[in-house]
């Protein structure tokens, strides 16, 4: 027995479906001038660090965003910069490679005026696992492990407030 067709659904507004399909490609940028783009002195001995954190952060996050090797993160990063205008040099991909590591992220939210209402939620992680289709030929190997990831968030603004991984 044949399934009934879909039904199709004709488009009557050119013009607006084309303004739509081309604002799914847009992306937009807001960068602060005032942003300390350059670390301070430290004034500890040795030499002191070119990029402030900010912008080893900004770059990751172009990293993490678009799923981009780090090279290709500076070169992103140095259009960007271009596109808005800004003459700032961009941190290399050693940099960013050697910063990632030891790079604490400050990550906002609001204070809570009254009691805080969390959700907790807990979920498991597999690591260094192959493919399913591996386990079913040759047999679940021995060094599969697995970690358990329990996140907080607040039920008022659905922030998350607390993370903890566990074995």
């Amino acid at each position: 027995m044949s399934q009934p067709r879909k039904p199709r659904y004709r488009t009557s507004n050119w013009k607006q479906y084309n303004a739509s399909l081309k604002a799914r490609g847009s992306l937009t940028v807001w960068l602060d001038k005032g942003m300390c783009w350059f670390a301070t002195a430290s004034g500890k001995r040795g030499r002191s660090r070119k990029f402030s954190d900010a912008a080893i952060q900004f770059c990751l996050t172009l990293k993490n965003l678009f799923g981009l090797a780090l090279r290709q993160t500076t070169g992103l990063a140095e259009s960007v910069l271009h596109l808005c205008g800004l003459a700032w040099p961009v941190p290399d991909f050693s940099t960013l490679c050697r910063r990632q590591l030891d790079l604490n992220v400050q990550v906002p939210y609001t204070r809570s005026q009254a009691g805080l209402h969390l959700l907790v939620d807990s979920t498991g992680i597999k690591f260094l696992g192959e493919g399913e289709w591996k386990c079913k030929k040759h047999g679940p190997e021995r060094r599969r492990q697995w970690r358990k990831l329990h996140i907080g968030i607040d039920a008022q603004t659905l922030q998350v407030r607390a993370i903890c991984v566990t074995s």
